[in-house]
């Protein structure tokens, strides 16, 4: 590699950190507690942070690298909003595009209607009614939903081995898919990740189980940087055990 190809290099890997940086320090701000210095017409006007904000960033050293214990309990510390407010992992990776799927330990999310085919499930697609996410059908009860293929393909419920909907044990499949799982993902052009890991008001230690699943599945060496923040909250700098 020549020595123009590495300075390009470096400089592009250089511009990445600053991103994720950025990303995990910004935070939404009221009109309450933010104000704008007046410059010349046509001249954007300089961003000033409101005083809650900045007695919230002192108490963040932004050159130390802190335990995922103590960043978690500083993401708590920190958080400006009223409401209940999301804690938000941002990562800088090796890689670009989808790192796995995940599923966290302790993480609400959107209640999936997961359904077994029987009799009354029959009659309601036979009156054209679906009122599943989920349809799980086993090898003896899959010939039945033959007849409703057209109705069920095109919305992707019809049931599936590769899914895990078609199975001799359809209370495991039950157990399993009502587990929700998040695709990790990069930003398109950019190693850059950015992922909701709990809300605030969540016990400490569950945030710490999120995060540490994250890392797990993501995979340590991968990870160049990691940062903790509250919806509205300054970013907090993660060490990593590589």
């Amino acid at each position: 590699m020549s020595k123009t190809s590495q300075e390009i290099k470096k400089k592009k890997l250089a511009v990445e950190d600053q991103k994720v940086d950025q990303k995990a320090q910004e935070t939404i701000t009221s009109p309450e507690t933010e104000t704008s210095k007046s410059t010349t017409p046509g001249e954007k006007k300089a961003r000033v942070r409101g005083k809650k904000y900045q007695d919230a960033r002192k108490k963040v050293d932004v050159l130390k690298l802190y335990s995922l214990k103590e960043a978690v309990k500083l993401v708590k510390e920190t958080s400006l909003s009223k409401f209940d407010g999301k804690v938000e992992a941002h990562l800088t990776v090796t890689d670009t595009g989808t790192l796995g799927e995940i599923s966290f330990p302790h993480l609400e999310s959107t209640a999936k209607k997961i359904a077994v085919v029987d009799d009354k499930i029959l009659a309601n697609l036979k009156n054209g009614k679906i009122d599943f996410d989920v349809l799980i059908a086993t090898p003896v009860t899959m010939p039945k939903l033959l007849p409703f293929a057209r109705l069920l393909g095109p919305k992707g419920l019809m049931p599936n081995p590769k899914t895990g909907t078609l199975t001799d044990k359809p209370e495991e499949a039950v157990k399993k898919l009502a587990v929700a799982k998040t695709s990790i993902k990069t930003e398109k052009k950019a190693p850059l990740v950015h992922i909701i890991v709990g809300k605030v008001s969540q016990p400490e230690a569950e945030l710490i189980a999120n995060v540490t699943e994250l890392i797990k599945v993501i995979k340590a060496p991968k990870i160049k940087k990691l940062s903790l923040c509250a919806t509205m909250g300054p970013g907090i700098k993660v060490a990593l055990e590589k």
